[in-house]
């Protein structure tokens, strides 16, 4: 399935494993594609809800991830 925004690229690779890393560098990815902040405030609560597991699918769900 292909993501919500396929234009916004998140490298994971290239960052800490760390949540907040993880969510900083995805909001970051979002503000320069041009995202309103009411896309962004929602991707943050959807992928700030659960457990790591969750964060990384909704990482997926909404972004192209390298």
């Amino acid at each position: 399935m292909a993501p919500k925004y396929p234009n916004v690229t998140v490298k994971l690779t290239e960052i800490d494993g760390n949540a907040f890393m993880i969510l900083g560098t995805c909001q970051q990815a979002a503000r320069e594609a041009g995202l309103s902040k009411a896309e962004m405030t929602a991707f943050y609560h959807e992928a700030a809800r659960g457990d790591y597991d969750q964060l990384l699918q909704t990482v997926t769900r909404w972004f192209n991830c390298e």
